[in-house]
């Protein structure tokens, strides 16, 4: 399969970043934070310099992912003041993506409401009644700029946000009528947290022309006690799991990038041993 990783995982020095992307064979740069400025908010001879340093260095870029939306919640209407400036930040990342050569942009959705459906009294009692409706028209307009733009953008499943699983993701893009410019990103760590079993239940829910882009890294979640700890791949709780969705993924021809996420860190809270820690086992289940 194609391997990348998320630069800024390494290090926020792209040169550095590509560096160890070539000291262990990773082709694909996913990009989020470039020096201290986020994508989509460098300047013209920034991305000309990303632009030259990525090519010379036979890196394509596999998606550009600003945390578009993130932050919002179902109280915001469209076009008030914060989803206007997070549509003009998605316009902006676009023209650095047409720039770049990149496939993807990322987008994630508001903050999380916990129970968006139930029954047998539930639905009186329980649910946050309209929310799911409600966040619909604030992601609605992405799809006729994705659509004018002629790219496609990736929902990731988030740990606390509206779309937290692979189940959330692919009813987001049925419900929106965009599965032509909508695919999913899925982080299977990032679902743990909604105890969406990665493989085979995540993946039976976007294998048929859902997925787009996938995050990796291993974690232990314990949501009664709030808890989330990364740990060093294969020593997590999608330990089991790597490998089968690995093979799965092959069979099925998927095309796509896989990216480590270097967001481990050996208690040091450098981020580059990290990944030095868990880069050969990625490797292994995925390369």
């Amino acid at each position: 399969m194609k391997l990348g990783v998320i630069c800024d995982g390494i290090s926020r020095d792209l040169k550095h970043a590509v560096d160890v992307m070539d000291e262990f064979g990773l082709t694909y740069a996913e990009l989020q934070f470039v020096g201290d400025t986020e994508v989509g908010d460098h300047s013209a001879e920034e991305i000309g310099d990303i632009d030259r340093l990525l090519r010379d260095r036979g890196k394509p870029v596999s998606c550009l992912s600003r945390h578009i939306f993130a932050g919002m919640t179902i109280a915001n209407t469209p076009g008030d003041a914060l989803h206007t400036k997070h549509m003009d930040a998605l316009k902006r990342v676009i023209d650095m993506a047409h720039i770049l050569g990149s496939p993807l942009v990322r987008i994630m959705t508001p903050k999380k409401e916990q129970i968006l459906w139930g029954s047998h009294g539930a639905e009186k009692w329980n649910v946050a009644t309209g929310a799911w409706e409600a966040h619909l028209p604030l992601i609605a307009p992405v799809v006729d700029v994705a659509r004018k733009a002629g790219i496609t953008l990736v929902v990731e499943t988030g740990n606390g946000t509206m779309v937290n699983s692979n189940y959330t993701a692919r009813k987001l893009i049925d419900d929106l009528g965009a599965k032509d410019v909508l695919k999913v990103l899925w982080d299977p760590a990032n679902n743990c947290w909604c105890h969406e079993r990665a493989f085979p239940d995540g993946y039976d829910e976007v294998k048929n022309g859902y997925l787009g882009h996938v995050h990796i890294k291993d974690v232990q979640v314990d949501t009664p006690r709030a808890t989330l700890e990364v740990r060093e791949m294969g020593k997590g709780q999608l330990a089991d799991q790597f490998q089968p969705l690995a093979d799965a993924m092959r069979a099925d021809g998927y095309d796509g990038v896989v990216s480590f996420e270097s967001v481990y860190h050996p208690g040091n809270g450098n981020f580059e041993d990290g990944f030095r820690a868990c880069i050969n086992r990625f490797k292994s289940h995925f390369g």
